[in-house]
């Protein structure tokens, strides 16, 4: 028995909700406690290449692409990037330190890059706002283009 459409949706939502709370929280820190000098620094000391543009470039994924994720926004594409960003900071930062989170290690992102790849092989679910976006700039001269697969006609 396979879970209706609504239960997936739902599933799809509340994973996207939680998964962009913790991005736009880190994000967040990233700009406003530590500020962007501070997080380059963090990014130095850690050896995370190219500190000077991976920090500000992080943070701003993680701010801005966390919340478009949450709100249903350009879905896949962020969650594929915000995955390999959280992969980057598993092998080049955590995974040396073990796994627990109190001792900088790779759990958390290893959470949140799972959680982003199963976004991206399930989809955003039918509750997205890129759906209302489509509509409120969707004019009657839009053309529906119908794409028939090889093989059949």
């Amino acid at each position: 028995m396979s879970p209706s459409r609504a239960l997936n949706d739902a599933a799809c939502l509340l994973l996207r909700l939680a998964l962009a709370f913790v991005f736009v929280a880190h994000g967040w820190q990233k700009f406003y406690d530590w500020s962007i000098d501070g997080t380059i620094e963090r990014f130095a000391e850690m050896n995370i290449p190219f500190p000077d543009v991976s920090a500000p470039s992080v943070a701003v994924l993680e701010l801005v692409g966390g919340g478009l994720l949450g709100l249903g926004i350009l879905t896949r594409v962020l969650a594929a990037v915000l995955a390999g960003t959280m992969i980057g900071a598993l092998v080049l930062v955590h995974a040396e330190n073990g796994p627990f989170v109190v001792a900088n290690g790779f759990e958390l992102v290893l959470v949140l890059a799972a959680g982003c790849i199963a976004v991206v092989l399930l989809g955003p679910g039918r509750v997205r706002a890129d759906k209302l976006l489509i509509r409120w700039f969707r004019t009657e001269d839009d053309e529906m283009v119908q794409v028939t697969p090889r093989g059949r006609r």
